[in-house]
């Protein structure tokens, strides 16, 4: 009986060592508000630097705002659309700037696609993802190694699991929600800290952030992890704030040239 339970434990702990770790989740949280609920999710910059940082960088100038979620496939996913396109409202200059980039395939064998991972579109060039992305509703392993995971959601997989109830029509590959899933507004914030992180630099920089505002990506699991909720939800606002004041300058610069 004794030998027994030792082989059981020492099949777990088999199991347990040959299970992938999860990735390192960067502390920048983005927040996509809907009617239905808000939801938030983080980056996985150790796994897609380049994917991440793309990303990032199209929230922070506000490209995913007005834009929706186009698909919803009960128990598999539910799919943001390209901001080209997808959008309710015009894209400024620059974010049609961003919005027209491509990223390349960036993938891990021990990185899988499993119920809240996040997930690049792209066509057939693996190297032709934009801004489209899939948040995973179920385990999809048939999209290990062809898909770029690059974070997961950290809240707000009840909002999606209130989207599989919407009614649905079918175009060709893709089931659709009936009802337009509007993103009405987006921001981001910073867990464990109360300074935001903007990207100015180009693609494959490095640069620590000094806590002023500046950096060139998105950052790991370095420095603090912890705060008090209090003190998360200040940030939250700060942030949300911030974002709100640079998309009114945008606006302004838009409207009253010069």
């Amino acid at each position: 009986m004794e030998a027994a339970a030792d082989a059981t434990v020492a099949g777990a702990a088999a199991i347990a060592a040959a299970a992938p770790s999860a990735p390192a989740l960067s502390r920048e949280r983005v927040v996509f508000q809907t009617k239905w609920g808000d939801i938030e999710f983080g980056f996985f910059p150790e796994v897609a630097p380049v994917t991440a940082r793309h990303i990032f960088k199209l929230v922070s100038v506000g490209a995913y705002t007005g834009n929706h979620i186009f698909r919803v496939d009960r128990g598999f996913v539910a799919q943001v659309a390209d901001v080209v396109g997808g959008r309710d409202i015009p894209l400024n200059a620059e974010q049609q700037e961003e919005g027209v980039k491509t990223v390349p395939l960036e993938v891990r064998a021990d990185v899988r696609h499993t119920a809240g991972v996040l997930s690049m579109g792209r066509f057939e060039d693996p190297a032709s993802g934009k801004s489209s992305f899939s948040m995973l509703l179920g385990d999809a392993p048939h999209l290990d190694m062809q898909y770029t995971i690059f974070g997961k959601i950290t809240k707000g997989l009840d909002v999606l699991h209130k989207l599989e109830g919407l009614e649905t029509r079918r175009e060709g590959i893709f089931v659709m929600p009936k009802e337009r899933v509007a993103i009405t507004a987006t921001y981001w914030y910073r867990e464990g800290s109360p300074f935001r992180l903007t990207l100015s630099g180009a693609a494959g920089e490095s640069s620590a952030s000094n806590g002023s505002g500046s950096s060139t990506q998105v950052e790991g699991t370095q420095g603090l992890h912890s705060c008090a909720a209090l003190q998360e939800e200040l940030d939250k606002t700060r942030g949300r704030a911030e974002w709100l004041s640079e998309e009114l300058q945008r606006v302004r610069r838009k409207c009253l040239p010069g």
